[in-house]
C-alpha cells in the first residue's frame, strides 16, 4: 500500500467546550467493576479543559523502509480526531520546537552535538561514534532526525506548562511518549526522552509527579532517570522474561537512595486480556494514587499492548487499552497523556483516537468517519476491531494474585506521600526564566532607585551620615523612627 500525503487543515482557532461524560454503554467493552470501594476517591462529573497538540511535519518522517517505527501513524490519529469532530471539545495547539538548551535540561552536551551534527549524508565519516551513541537497526540515522526529536519533545514540554499555568486539566501529545531514550544515548527507536523533560518541567511546581506506562515495553528510560527520588513514582505495565526489550522492569527493582520502593513495575507473561489487565491496572493504581498522591499524572498509552500488533504479544482491545486511560481520568488530577509504541498503524491510530474521545468525556461512533486515509482501516472500517485471541494468556490468576500482593506490600513501605517542603527547586527547564525574571527585578530596581532620586533630590549612599532632614536620627518620611545601635 502506498503511502499518500496530504496536508492538513487545521482548525482556525482554538475550542473549548463543556460536555457530558460519556456512558459506559456506548462503543467499546464493557468492564465488571474491581474491588469494591476502590474508586471511591475519584471525582464524579469531571469536565475537564482539554489541550492537543499536532504538527503536521510530525507524521512525515521515515525511519527507513523495514523499520517497524512508522510517524504516519500520527496523520493517521490526527485525520480520525479531526474528523470525528473532537477538535471541538478541545484547545487545539500547533507547538513551537523544544529549544536545544530545554533538551540539554535531560540530555548530555556531546550526545546532543552528534544529534545536531549526523545525517545520511555525513554518517559514513562520523561511524567511530555510533558504538558510542548506540547507532544501529534499531535507532537509524535519517532525513530530519534533530528536528523531529525538537518537534516531539517541545510538545511535551508545551503541554506540562500548559497544565502548570492551570489553563487545561488534561494535555494530550501523541507525537511523544518516547520512553527508552537515556541521557547519553538513544534506544529502542527513541532519541531525546521528552517525558523526562515533561517532568522536569512539571516538578517546578507540582511536588510530586506520577508516571504511569501501559506499553508493552518497560519505560527503563524514564525509570533511570528518577530511580533516587521520591518526587517522581514511576510506574509500569510491561512484558517481562529477562529477554524482551529492554530487558528490564522485574519487580524487584523499587528504586534506590531516596526513590527506594518508588519504582513500580508490573512484569507481565504473554497474551494477557481485556478482564486480567484492567482489573490488575485499577486494583494497583488505586493504592498508588491513594499512597502517593500525585499533584499531576503522566501517562504513557503505548499502543503496541493492544493484540496484533507488530511487535507486541499481548491480547488488550482498543477499548480495555483506553479503560486504563478512562479510570485515571476520573481521578480529576492534572494529566498528560502522550504516545509511544505501537507498530500495527492502523490500530495505533484508532486506539490514540478513542482515548482523545475519552479524555474528552465523549463516546464515538464505531463506525470509522471519511478520511483520505480510509482504506487503511479496511476490512471492517470500525474504531473497535477484533485483537485479541491470537496469543495464549500465559497469566494464571494465581500468578496476577501473587503479582498484586507483592505490589501492595512495596506500596506499604511508603508510609505515604512524601513531603517536599525542604527540597531544593528542581532546574529551570524553560532556559528563559532566569533572564527574565533578573530582567524583571533590574526594571524593578532601576524603578525604585528613580523614584528615591525624585523625592530626595539626589541619589544617596545607604552608609552616609550627614545633618539634614533625612538624617538616619531623624523620623522618615512616611513617618517612622529608625532605631538603632
Amino acid at each position: 500500500m502506498g503511502r499518500r500525503k496530504e496536508t492538513i487543515t487545521y482548525p482556525s482557532g482554538t475550542f473549548s467546550t463543556s460536555v457530558h461524560e460519556g456512558s459506559a454503554n456506548g462503543s467499546g467493552l464493557e468492564f465488571a467493576s474491581s474491588l469494591d470501594g476502590q474508586e471511591s476517591n475519584v471525582v464524579e462529573h469531571y469536565r475537564p479543559r482539554v489541550s492537543y497538540y499536532m504538527r503536521e511535519q510530525a507524521g512525515n518522517f521515515h525511519y527507513g523502509k523495514q523499520h517497524p517505527m512508522k510517524p504516519h501513524r500520527l496523520t493517521l490519529t490526527n485525520h480520525l480526531v479531526l474528523n470525528y469532530g473532537l477538535h471541538k471539545y478541545m484547545d487545539v495547539y500547533e507547538p513551537r520546537r523544544a529549544t536545544e538548551e530545554e533538551i540539554r535540561e535531560f540530555h548530555a552536551e556531546d550526545y546532543i552535538d552528534f544529534l545536531k551534527r549526523v545525517t545520511p549524508d555525513n554518517q559514513e565519516t562520523m561511524q567511530t561514534c555510533f558504538s558510542e551513541f548506540n547507532i544501529g537497526d534499531d535507532c537509524p540515522i535519517f532525513d530530519g532526525m534533530w528536528d523531529f526529536c525538537k518537534i516531539y519533545s517541545g510538545a511535551s514540554i508545551e503541554a506540562a506548562r500548559k497544565l502548570i499555568s492551570g489553563s487545561a486539566d488534561i494535555a494530550v501529545n501523541w507525537m511523544g511518549g518516547l520512553h527508552h531514550a537515556k541521557k547519553y544515548e538513544p534506544s529502542g527507536f527513541c532519541y531525546v526522552n521528552d517525558i523526562v523533560l515533561a517532568i522536569l518541567q512539571l516538578l517546578r511546581y507540582y511536588p510530586r509527579v506520577l508516571y504511569v506506562d501501559i506499553d508493552i515495553h518497560h519505560g527503563d528510560g524514564v525509570q533511570e532517570a528518577f530511580y533516587t527520588t521520591d518526587r517522581v513514582m514511576t510506574c509500569s505495565f510491561h512484558k517481562y522474561n529477562g529477554e524482551f526489550f529492554p530487558g528490564t522492569g522485574a519487580i524487584d527493582e523499587m528504586g534506590s537512595g531516596l526513590g527506594k520502593f518508588f519504582a513500580v513495575n508490573v512484569p507481565l507473561q504473554d497474551g494477557i486480556d481485556d478482564r486480567s489487565y484492567t482489573h490488575l491496572f485499577k486494583t494497583v493504581m488505586s493504592a498508588v494514587m491513594e499512597t502517593f498522591k500525585p499533584g499531576a499524572i503522566v501517562l504513557q498509552c503505548g499502543a503496541d499492548s493492544l493484540g496484533l500488533d507488530r511487535l507486541g504479544v499481548f491480547n488488550l482491545s482498543i477499548a480495555a487499552h483506553g479503560e486504563c486511560v478512562r479510570f485515571m481520568r476520573r481521578f480529576g488530577v492534572p494529566m498528560m497523556v502522550i504516545g509511544g509504541g505501537g507498530y500495527t498503524i492502523r490500530n495505533v491510530a484508532r486506539c490514540w483516537t478513542n482515548e482523545t474521545g475519552i479524555v474528552c468525556g465523549t463516546d464515538l461512533p464505531a463506525e470509522l468517519p471519511n478520511t483520505v486515509y480510509r482504506e487503511f482501516f479496511g476490512p471492517d472500517y470500525s474504531l473497535h476491531p477484533q485483537l485479541s485471541g491470537r496469543v495464549i494468556n500465559h497469566n494464571s490468576r494465581a500468578y496476577l494474585n501473587a503479582l498484586t500482593a507483592r505490589i501492595l506490600e512495596q506500596l506499604r513501605y511508603l508510609k505515604g506521600a512524601p513531603s517536599v517542603q525542604m527540597q531544593e527547586a528542581p532546574p529551570d527547564i524553560q532556559g528563559f526564566l532566569e533572564d527574565e525574571e533578573r530582567n524583571e527585578k533590574d526594571l524593578m530596581d532601576d524603578q525604585d532607585r528613580d523614584t528615591k532620586e525624585d523625592r530626595l533630590g539626589r541619589r544617596e549612599h545607604v552608609a552616609e551620615f550627614y545633618e539634614s532632614d533625612h538624617d538616619q536620627d531623624e523620623d522618615d518620611i512616611d513617618g517612622s523612627t529608625s532605631v538603632g545601635v
